[in-house]
């Protein structure tokens, strides 16, 4: 399911116009990356959590000449399904 498919399912579900599903689907998304950028959790209890995870600096390998690279540490976010969703699946 893409975006646009997304929309258009809360869209019939709530009974609102795909304009205003398209609207509250990125304020939603803005919210959850305002939050993980202050470094807050997001629970959305029954379906999961959004969080901000540290991966450390490691060295990798370029596949194309086999050279040895240094990859700097970043911040990923990260999604741990609820007891609920994973129970549906």
């Amino acid at each position: 399911m893409n975006k646009a498919e997304l929309i258009a399912h809360l869209a019939d579900e709530a009974g609102i116009t795909k304009t205003q599903a398209n609207a509250t689907l990125d304020a939603f998304v803005e919210a959850v990356t305002k939050a993980l950028k202050k470094g807050d959790k997001v629970t959305l209890v029954g379906f999961g959590t959004f969080s901000v995870s540290k991966r450390a600096a490691r060295t990798g390998r370029n596949p194309q000449t086999g050279e040895t690279i240094k990859i700097k540490a970043k911040k990923v976010a990260r999604f741990k399904a609820g007891k609920e969703l994973s129970g549906k699946l």
